[in-house]
């Protein structure tokens, strides 16, 4: 196993980006492997990915030629694209943080074959590594019954800026300040 961090560059990444989601999206895993494995919520298309990815390129894990986990990255830009960011963004808004230059992290996804192995750490450092110098703050959010996300975000140095609830979801909205 050779596990290299990089942004995503081609067309073919932002597709396996895609796959890798479908495969971990809450509506298509059991009840039993989301509390166990984690899920993701929010579905994407390519063109959404692909304008994300241009402003702010997607941060990823590779195993070789394949990618086996990402970090999405969005700016303020997006924050009415996707309807189901649009409270995340609102909250920011509202927070200490809408002065702050900061970024979202639109979504984590880790291949089930490789978690539990460092891979969740290495992007979120890959992040850090490329972006601090440019944003202050790397914003996200999680489902709050998604205790295996939340776990590992705190145990990187997420804090809980807030929680809110949004079509009967609660959401922890979480901040790791690079400042």
């Amino acid at each position: 196993m050779n596990i290299t961090y990089t942004t995503a560059s081609t067309s073919r990444e932002l597709e396996e980006i895609l796959q890798l989601q479908q495969q971990n999206l809450a509506i298509s895993i059991s009840k039993e492997e989301k509390k166990k494995e984690g899920f993701v919520t929010v579905q994407h298309d390519i063109e959404i990915l692909s304008k994300m990815n241009g402003i702010e390129p997607h941060i990823i894990a590779k195993d070789g030629d394949t990618v086996i986990g990402y970090t999405l990255c969005m700016t303020k830009d997006f924050g009415q694209d996707i309807p189901v960011l649009i409270p995340l963004f609102r909250e920011v808004e509202k927070s200490t943080y809408r002065s702050k230059n900061f970024i979202v992290m639109g979504q984590v996804c880790i291949d089930k074959g490789y978690r539990g192995q460092g891979v969740f750490r290495g992007l979120y450092q890959h992040m850090k590594k490329k972006l601090q110098h440019t944003y202050d703050i790397l914003i996200t959010e999680v489902a709050a019954d998604n205790l295996r996300s939340l776990q590992a975000h705190q145990a990187i140095g997420f804090k809980t800026l807030v929680t809110h609830e949004n079509d009967g979801i609660k959401w922890h909205l979480i901040h790791w300040n690079w400042e």
